[in-house]
C-alpha cells in the first residue's frame, strides 16, 4: 500500500509539468463545470443590483501576462484605472488630484481587476472563495499622506460586491511616479474555488 501511495505521487508530479505546458500561459487548473443557460450567479446579480457593468478585461501593455493560476490561487497583475475607451485616469495625488479623486481612481482600476478575475474564473465570479491580498500604489506628492483613504475606493468596492469575502488584506504606498502617469495602480491575490 505504502508503494502504491508513492508510485501515484510519483505519477502525478511526473504528469503535473506536461499539463502546464498543454494549458498555455493561466496554468494548470481544471475547467469549471457549465452554469445552466441563462442562470446568473450571486455575484452578477450582486453588480445588477448595484448598477456596475465590468469592464472588458484590459490587455497587458508590456510583456507580462494579466493573470497567473497556481492551483487555487490566483495572482492578477497590477491594474491602472483605464476607461474602455483606452483613457487613462492620470495625475499626482496631493499636487493636482483630491483624496475623492484618487478613490475614484482606485475604483475605476478595481473594476478592471474584477474584469480579470471574471476572465480567470471562466466567466463565474461566484468561483471567487475570498481575496487575499491587495497591494496599492498611489502616484504622490512628497508630503501627500492619505495612500489608505485612497485605496478604501477599491477595497470598499470589492466588500460592497463580495461581501466579507471580499475584505483583502492589503498595503498602500505612496510612489512619485507610475506609468503612463496614472493615479492608482493595484495588484490582487485572490482564492479560486475549482
Amino acid at each position: 500500500m505504502k508503494n502504491q501511495h508513492a508510485l501515484s505521487r510519483r505519477h502525478m508530479l511526473m504528469v503535473a509539468p506536461a499539463c502546464a505546458l498543454t494549458l498555455g500561459l493561466t496554468g494548470c487548473s481544471p475547467k469549471p463545470a457549465a452554469r445552466a443557460t441563462g442562470s446568473a450567479g450571486i455575484i452578477e446579480a450582486r453588480l445588477k443590483t448595484l448598477g456596475i457593468t465590468l469592464p472588458k478585461a484590459p490587455a497587458p501593455v508590456a510583456t507580462y501576462v494579466p493573470y497567473r493560476i497556481i492551483g487555487q490561487t490566483v495572482y492578477i497583475a497590477g491594474q491602472g484605472p483605464a476607461l474602455d475607451s483606452g483613457a487613462k485616469v492620470q495625475g499626482t495625488l496631493g499636487k493636482d488630484m483630491t483624496i475623492e479623486q484618487g478613490a475614484h481612481a482606485a475604483h475605476l482600476a478595481c473594476l478592471n481587476l474584477i474584469a480579470q478575475a471574471k476572465k480567470a474564473c471562466a466567466g463565474d465570479l461566484d468561483r471567487i472563495v475570498q481575496w487575499v491580498k491587495m497591494g496599492g500604489f498611489i502616484n504622490s506628492a512628497d508630503d501627500f499622506t492619505h495612500q489608505p483613504q485612497v485605496l478604501n475606493g477599491a477595497t470598499n468596492l470589492l466588500r460592497d460586491i463580495f461581501g466579507d469575502k471580499g475584505l483583502p488584506a492589503r498595503f498602500a504606498v505612496g510612489v512619485n511616479t507610475l506609468p503612463f502617469n496614472v493615479a492608482v495602480e493595484i495588484d490582487a491575490i485572490f482564492e479560486m474555488r475549482a
